[in-house]
C-alpha cells in the first residue's frame, strides 16, 4: 500500500518548489491545534493520529505522480527529480491517541524541514479534523446514554467511502460498541452488528413468517425490526410469538424500532414484553438520534437497551468540520538557534502562541483534572510550587495555582515518531477506546454536559506569555515603522 503524496494542497507543492529553488529550507516547527470546541461542546476527543502516522510513512510520489505534476508545466525537472525520492523524515510529538484536549493546546507538533512539514498539512488536518470530529460526536453521544450501547449504523449516510471508514474507526474511538461498516471491522477489528431491514419483512407472505426465519436461521442473535406495518398492534405482538418459541428453546430476542415516538412506544412494548414473560428482551431504537434526543430520553427512564444511531454521527450532524489549524511555530537559524514565530492578527484571539511548546495537564489527589498549562518545551513544570496561569487571551488576567491544590502535572505531547518512521506499534483500537473514557472520567460532569458546558481553563505559562507578549508588539512597532 502507498499514499500518493499529491493528496495535498497545490499551492502546497508551489511554495515547496520556491523553497527549493531559493534553497530556503531550513528546519521549522509547526503546530496543530484547534480554535473553538464543536457542538458547542467542553471538550474535543483527539482522534486520528495512527492513521496519520501510518500515511506519512507510506507517503510519497509515483512515477505517474510526477508525470502529471510534468504535465501541468509549472514545475522545474530538477524539482521534479528531488520529488520522485522524497519521504518525509521529521519528526513529530502528539498527545496519545483518545486524549481529551481543548482550544489553544497543539494536538500535534511536526519538527522537520520547511519543504516537508508543509506538504503534509492538508493530509494531517483532513484526517485529524474529520476523526476528532466524529469521535467526539460519539463520545458525546456515549455520554448521553449514561455509558449505554451504541451502534453505528453510518455507511449508507457517510461522505463517500473514506469517509465512512474514518467514521466507523472515530465512531468507535468515541464509545461506539459496533459498527455495521463490515470492511471497517475487517480492517480495525470493530466489532460489527446489524438487524433487519424492513425489505426483509415485506419479502415474506406475513409478518410472523419473517419472524420466524430470521429466529431460526439466527436463532443467537435475533433482533426483529417490529416497526413495517404496525408497531403496537402486529408488529409487538408476532414479535412475542416468536420470542416465546424462542424462548422455550432457551434462546432470548430482541426488537427494534426505526421511527415513531420512541418514548412511547419503548414504554409500550416493555409493558407488552414484561406481560408475556419476556423480561430479558431487549428494545433497540434509531431514526435519526442526537446526543439531546438520547438525553433526554434517558433523563426520562425511557426504557430503551441500544441505540443504532448514523446521520447525525457520521456527518457530524449540526457541525460539518473541526476548526483546526496547522501553524508556523518556530523556525532554527543557520546557526542552529531556534526563532520563535507568531502569527499576529487583528484580534488577540487568533494570535498564535509562538516557539517549542509542551502542554501539562494538572490532577488533583482524587484524579481529577484541574486545568492544563502551554509552556515552552524546555520549561520544567513540577509539583515543587505553585504555578502562575496566564488567561491566553486577556493580557491582564492570571490566577495562582497552589501547589497544594495539585497532586500531580504531567507532559501531554509525546515522541511518536523520529526521522520519519513510528517510534512504537499502534495501539489497539480497544486500548485508545478505554484512553477516552478513562480520561474523560477524571473531568467533572460540568465540562461534558450537553447545554453550557463549563469552560475548562487552559492557559500560558509566564514565559510564553511573556515571549508572545513581547512579539506581539514588536510586529505590531514594525508594522507601524513600515
Amino acid at each position: 500500500m502507498t499514499v500518493s503524496a499529491l493528496s495535498t494542497d497545490f499551492y502546497e507543492l508551489t511554495m515547496m518548489q520556491g523553497y527549493f529553488l531559493t534553497r530556503n529550507n531550513p528546519r521549522v516547527v509547526f503546530d496543530m491545534f484547534y480554535r473553538t470546541n464543536p457542538f458547542n461542546g467542553g471538550y474535543v476527543v483527539f482522534a486520528g493520529l495512527n492513521d496519520l502516522l501510518k500515511r506519512i510513512e507510506l507517503f510519497s510520489f509515483s512515477k505517474g505522480d510526477i508525470d502529471y505534476l510534468r504535465s501541468l508545466h509549472k514545475f522545474d525537472e530538477a524539482f521534479l527529480s528531488y520529488l520522485t525520492d522524497f519521504r518525509f523524515a521529521g519528526t513529530i510529538h502528539a498527545m496519545a491517541e483518545g486524549t481529551v484536549a481543548f482550544p489553544g493546546e497543539p494536538l500535534i507538533r511536526v519538527e522537520a524541514t520547511m519543504m516537508e512539514a508543509q506538504l503534509i498539512e492538508g493530509m494531517l488536518l483532513n484526517t485529524i479534523n474529520y476523526q476528532s470530529l466524529i469521535a467526539t460526536k460519539a463520545s458525546r453521544m456515549y455520554q448521553a446514554t449514561g455509558g449505554g450501547q451504541i451502534m453505528e449504523f453510518g455507511l449508507r449516510r457517510a461522505q463517500g467511502p473514506d469517509g465512512a471508514i474514518s467514521a466507523s474507526r472515530a465512531a468507535f474511538i468515541g464509545g461506539c460498541a459496533a459498527t455495521s461498516n463490515t470492511l471497517a471491522g475487517k480492517i480495525f477489528g470493530i466489532p460489527v452488528a446489524g438487524t433487519m431491514a424492513h425489505s426483509w419483512v415485506m419479502s415474506f407472505e406475513s409478518e410472523l413468517d419473517s419472524f420466524r426465519a430470521f429466529a431460526d436461521i439466527y436463532p443467537d442473535n435475533s433482533v426483529l425490526l417490529i416497526d413495517t406495518y404496525d408497531t403496537l398492534g402486529s408488529g409487538i405482538e408476532n414479535a412475542i410469538v416468536v420470542g416465546k418459541e424462542m424462548q422455550a428453546k432457551g434462546k432470548q430476542i430482541g426488537v427494534r424500532i426505526d421511527s415513531g415516538d420512541l418514548s412511547y412506544l419503548s414504554r409500550e412494548i416493555r409493558k407488552k414484553l414484561d406481560r408475556a414473560g419476556l423480561e430479558g428482551c431487549r428494545i433497540y431504537v434509531s431514526n435519526d438520534l442526537t446526543e439531546e434526543i438520547i438525553e433526554t430520553l434517558v433523563h426520562d427512564a425511557v426504557p430503551i437497551d441500544s441505540w443504532g444511531i448514523g446521520t447525525h454521527l457520521v456527518t457530524g450532524g449540526s457541525q460539518s468540520s473541526l476548526n483546526g489549524v496547522y501553524k508556523l511555530a518556530a523556525r532554527q537559524l543557520s546557526d542552529g538557534t531556534w526563532l520563535p514565530t507568531m502569527k499576529i492578527s487583528n484580534s488577540f484571539e487568533k494570535a498564535t502562541n509562538p516557539g517549542r511548546k509542551q502542554v501539562w495537564r494538572f490532577v488533583d489527589s482524587e484524579g481529577s483534572s484541574l486545568g492544563d498549562l502551554i509552556a515552552l518545551d524546555h520549561e520544567e513544570i513540577t509539583t515543587k510550587s505553585d504555578i502562575i496561569l496566564y488567561h491566553p487571551f486577556n493580557e491582564a488576567d492570571y490566577f495562582t495555582l497552589k501547589q497544594s491544590r495539585y497532586a500531580s502535572v504531567a507532559p501531554l505531547l509525546r515522541l511518536v515518531m523520529t526521522d520519519g518512521t513510528r517510534i512504537a506499534n499502534a495501539p489497539k483500537l480497544v486500548h485508545i477506546q478505554r484512553h477516552v473514557k478513562e480520561s474523560l472520567a477524571t473531568f467533572h460532569g460540568s465540562y461534558k454536559r450537553m447545554i453550557n458546558p463549563h469552560f475548562y481553563k487552559v492557559s500560558l505559562s509566564k514565559e510564553l506569555k511573556t515571549l508572545k507578549t513581547q512579539l506581539a508588539i514588536e510586529g505590531r512597532s514594525k508594522l507601524n515603522r513600515d
